[in-house]
């Protein structure tokens, strides 16, 4: 097949990913969350995160990854010290793909690459939280080995949403 270029990598983010990764981040969103944010509350979400605030994030964090597709970048990952006080010590934050990418994998090689940068920082145990009516995301975690352990209320995007964790010790 001519012309068809599959280099696949995963690198840290860097200032000049601000575009891609707002642009990730609100496609990724509209696609997994209509129907389960209502819409005015997630329409908000999404301005909050601009080019500016991403390149702030990426300036100031360490722990961001992106995943680039033949040199473009179709999705990331933010993980760090676990939020909550359980017993896993490392947090997958966000991990989100462009919805044209999802299904090919990809979103178990930049799972796979998080969860081996947090073992080289030193954290034992994995937690990583999902809304609990994004099936695709539950199953994504259930099939990676995630058991479910904790629901909590959520009220970052302004409405009341169910929250699950699954957990890998």
């Amino acid at each position: 097949m001519q012309g068809f270029d599959a280099r696949v990598s995963v690198r840290d983010a860097e200032v000049a990913d601000a575009a891609a990764l707002a642009e990730i981040y609100v496609c990724s969103w509209r696609q997994a969350y209509r129907g389960i944010v209502p819409y005015v509350q997630l329409e908000r979400a999404l301005r909050r995160r601009g080019i500016d605030w991403w390149r702030r994030e990426i300036r100031r964090r360490d722990q961001l990854i992106v995943l680039d597709v033949a040199d473009v970048a179709v999705g990331y990952a933010m993980f760090g010290t676990a939020r909550d006080r359980g017993p896993e010590q490392g947090e997958i934050y966000e991990i989100y793909l462009d919805p044209v990418h999802q299904g090919l994998g990809l979103g178990e090689l930049l799972f796979e690459a998080a969860r081996y940068r947090l073992d080289g920082l030193g954290l034992r145990g994995l937690v990583v939280w999902v809304l609990a009516g994004n099936d695709i995301a539950c199953d994504f975690y259930h099939r990676r080995g995630g058991k479910l352990s904790r629901s909590v209320v959520d009220r970052s995007t302004g409405a009341r949403l169910e929250k699950v964790s699954y957990t890998w010790t």
